[in-house]
């Protein structure tokens, strides 16, 4: 008789050599072409998206410092794709003239920054760097200088104490007067997503959802040996092995018919690590990537079935029907000029006028996966969030939506949570999924018509 170790080790190898279902991948675009898109995308932004949003937020000209591998998190955003950091100290200048004239797009360093900002400082005619900057600051005579700088947003503070205190020693008096704060630039630079992004980020989705589907299907697990560690690992390394990253550990965890199993009503930060998944689990993951410098953030569930069974219990597709009810509460609530709160806020109350037990903690996806934009709620928050929960929605703008609905389950004589996280989009025409929604967990082994 095989030892258990050894039997996971065969199994393994079994299953790696079985292919029980087709999964079909959507196409991973080769590092070139990748580049290729990416720089394509930022010239775009540059050229037709931020002119717009200084426009907006009345700022004519921006700065942002960085040292190299110690990035300001914008200026990460506006790299080509071909700098994978900055270059000894790399000072971008965007300056809006008005009228009709272009967006000055220039580069305080060595270097022309890729295609996109010229370079404007001659070491051999001004040796300090600092006091170049300056030159370029008086000859324009700016109205307002925008510095990343922001009590609220992370993304928003890049700009170091170094590096601030060197600027202000160069800058003259009268231009110290004019500087002002670039959080809300910052973060509409960072939230508003193009036309080709708005393009694209369904088919990043979309991935994302397939490598999920598959780690939640029988060509990954086998009840009785395959750990919920497994899944994880087998989920890092499938994102590896089509070339991608992921942008955080993903988790899988288990709830069943047992007392002694992890309770979700708890806490979100204590979760067991390793679990052996058995016939009747309720699986779920939370699991993210980043493609063509766009991220997903997607939580779904699936149920492994008992012997005899072949379908899911009612009681658990009832109880997934109250999770896509709040995602529904909360999406119609999507409307220009609405802050975080005041979605969050509203929705918790429908939801209580409609017997749902809700938790709400949404957020702005994008170039970050925790992304600037109005936070709508937070797993311990949910009365409101001081400061990033005040922000208003604009539109062009995309969201995970993240909740759970807790649901009493006599049978297993608990209380479950369904815990959903779907990544979406806001514009002109409304709400959307980027690529649709769970609406029915998977089943493992998936359902089979007319089993005998």
């Amino acid at each position: 008789m095989l030892k258990q170790p050894l039997l996971r080790h065969f199994l393994s190898i079994a299953f790696c050599l079985v292919t029980f279902l087709s999964f079909s991948q959507t196409p991973i675009l080769p590092e070139r072409e990748r580049a290729r898109v990416v720089d394509e995308i930022l010239e775009d932004r540059f050229n037709n998206l931020l002119p717009q949003l200084m426009r907006r937020e009345g700022i004519d000209m921006w700065i942002i410092i960085s040292r190299e591998y110690n990035e300001d998190p914008v200026m990460k955003t506006m790299l080509p794709s071909t700098w994978l950091s900055a270059r000894r100290r790399t000072i971008m200048v965007f300056y809006d003239a008005g009228g009709d004239k272009p967006l000055e797009k220039l580069a305080i360093a060595r270097y022309d920054v890729g295609n996109l900002l010229k370079g404007e400082w001659d070491i051999n005619v001004q040796p300090n760097q600092w006091l170049a900057l300056s030159k370029v600051i008086d000859d324009r005579n700016p109205k307002k200088i925008a510095l990343n700088f922001s009590k609220e947003y992370g993304h928003s503070d890049g700009l170091t104490f170094t590096e601030h205190k060197e600027f202000m020693t160069a800058l003259s008096e009268k231009q110290k007067a004019k500087i002002v704060s670039a959080d809300r630039l910052a973060v509409a630079w960072l939230e508003t997503r193009s036309e080709k992004e708005a393009a694209i980020y369904p088919i990043i989705c979309r991935i994302s959802h397939q490598i999920i589907e598959e780690a939640f299907s029988e060509k990954v697990i086998h009840p009785g040996i395959t750990t919920t560690d497994d899944v994880v690992w087998w989920m890092r390394q499938k994102v590896t092995d089509l070339g991608l990253e992921t942008w955080f550990h993903p988790t899988v965890d288990i709830q069943r018919l047992d007392p002694e199993s992890f309770d979700h009503l708890r806490t979100f930060s204590k979760r067991p690590s390793k679990q052996v998944i058995m016939p009747g689990d309720l699986l779920h993951c939370d699991f993210g990537i980043t493609y063509l410098r766009l991220n997903t953030d997607q939580q779904q569930h699936a149920y492994v079935l008992r012997s005899g069974e072949t379908d899911i219990p009612e009681y658990l597709k009832k109880a997934f029907m109250q999770g896509n009810r709040l995602q529904d509460i909360l999406t119609s609530r999507f409307k220009v000029g609405t802050t975080g709160n005041k979605m969050l806020l509203e929705s918790l109350e429908q939801a209580k006028k409609e017997g749902i037990t809700g938790s709400i903690y949404s957020h702005p996806i994008g170039v970050h996966g925790h992304a600037a934009g109005p936070t709508i709620g937070m797993w311990d928050q949910q009365q409101g969030v001081p400061g990033t929960g005040d922000y208003p929605l604009f539109q062009n703008t995309a969201y995970s939506i993240e909740l759970n609905a807790a649901v009493e389950i006599p049978e297993w004589k608990k209380t479950i949570r369904i815990m959903l996280e779907e990544d979406g989009y806001y514009d002109a025409n409304g709400f959307r999924y980027l690529d649709g929604r769970q609406k029915e967990m998977f089943t493992i082994p998936r359902k089979v018509a007319n089993v005998k």
